[in-house]
């Protein structure tokens, strides 16, 4: 019965793998069926199933079994590791991104970034304490709204919308230093399909120009549904960052499902991904040049 129950477990892992590895290569999350699978089984996992499952095939067969795992994780590897020559930020404006797991504020997040940064946008902010924080950090200004996003800022920002979707997407439309930015949390809810969530926040953007749309979406950089992004924005990590692009879970590389996007009229100098254990999101830290207009 054991030797029974072990063929039909490996042979439902086989047939889960095959499909994971057909979706990523053709319709990914095109249907919400396919989206949950594909969301599911990041490259990673895949590779990992792969060599767990030569644990338990035939002798004959476990060459093609790593073979396939080894060209699966050098395509993970080019499509998905940055590397971008490091240069001076010290003049560009600091901007800062954190999903802070409902536990973190501000003040924590500052402590993690080793800096306090120009802007900071907090998802999943922690709420507590959070008037008691306003008046240590007086001088500054801050925004905090009841679906958990916080915003901080060194100079003047100024609020032009706030909206929800029924299925619990919130876009905050905010402006500073002349620059237009919107944050963005996505619901991870699965019985939600991302197609129209993105569609709605694709809605909400009103800019073309001086533009940078940041948050957790809660969806792939691979997700078909970012076509359109791909085309109009810079992804910033993708165009200055170092390392592994994915920024969950608990920092092990698996989903990136935090991103910041910025129209083609402003330079990115760098971006950061600092790995930390208190969230599962690590955070993004982003230099853009002052000087805004790209020359």
């Amino acid at each position: 019965m054991n030797f029974n129950l072990s063929i039909y477990i490996k042979r439902v892992l086989q047939l889960l793998i095959c499909i994971a590895i057909v979706l990523h290569f053709t319709i990914k999350d095109y249907f919400y069926i396919s989206s949950l699978i594909f969301y599911a089984t990041p490259l990673p996992l895949i590779v990992l199933g792969l060599l767990f499952l030569v644990l338990f095939i035939k002798a004959f067969a476990r060459k093609y079994y790593v073979i396939l795992a080894v060209i699966l994780a050098i395509i993970w590897v080019k499509n998905n590791y940055a590397f971008t020559t490091t240069t001076n930020t010290s003049e560009g404006l600091e901007i800062v991104l954190w999903n802070g797991y409902r536990t973190q504020n501000f003040v924590k997040a500052f402590k993690v970034s080793k800096t306090i940064p120009d802007i900071m946008v907090l998802i999943e902010c922690d709420e507590h304490a959070y008037e008691k924080i306003k008046k240590e950090y007086s001088e500054y200004h801050f925004y905090f709204n009841d679906k958990a996003i916080g915003i901080f800022s060194k100079t003047p920002l100024k609020i032009l919308s706030k909206t929800t979707s029924k299925k619990n997407t919130t876009v905050v439309h905010f402006t500073t230093k002349n620059l237009n930015f919107y944050a963005v949390d996505v619901s991870a809810n699965v019985k939600y399909f991302r197609k129209p969530m993105l569609e709605n926040v694709v809605s909400q953007i009103k800019t073309d120009d001086k533009t940078i749309v940041l948050g957790d979406f809660n969806t792939p950089y691979e997700s078909l549904f970012f076509k359109n992004f791909k085309k109009k924005y810079q992804h910033a990590f993708t165009e200055k960052g170092n390392g592994f692009r994915e920024t969950w879970f608990w920092n092990i590389p698996l989903l990136s499902l935090d991103h910041i996007w910025v129209s083609q009229d402003l330079e990115i100098i760098e971006i950061e991904k600092i790995s930390t254990q208190k969230s599962d999101h690590s955070m993004l830290k982003m230099y853009l040049k002052n000087e805004t207009s790209k020359k």
